[in-house]
């Protein structure tokens, strides 16, 4: 019996998939941003986002996938709880991330 791959529709309504393009001050809206520029972080790499992700509560998982957009980069995308819906998640998600950058500056 093989082991049955999970795809980001298993996740629907429980966890939302988060892509560091999502969050991404340096691409546009067009590029896959989905905050404004003042919430997002320049360039944030998988590691942040698992740590800011911890930091707020939201049980991260790491997924080796490259975003459509950008199929050339590797950098895959994790999947977090969903509390309230996908922007106030990535909301919370994204001031971990400026907490965490802040910290460490």
């Amino acid at each position: 019996m093989r082991a049955r791959i999970l795809t980001s529709r298993d996740y629907a309504g429980k966890r939302v998939v988060v892509w560091p393009e999502n969050l991404d001050s340096t691409l546009s809206r067009n590029q896959g941003r989905k905050l404004p520029v003042n919430e997002c972080v320049p360039k944030p790499t998988i590691k942040e986002i698992i740590k800011a992700a911890e930091e707020a509560g939201l049980q991260p998982l790491v997924e080796d996938k490259k975003y459509p957009k950008r199929w050339w980069l590797s950098q895959g995308r994790v999947v977090v709880l969903k509390t309230g819906s996908k922007r106030e998640t990535l909301r919370k998600l994204a001031a971990a991330l400026r907490e965490l950058r802040r910290k460490r500056v």
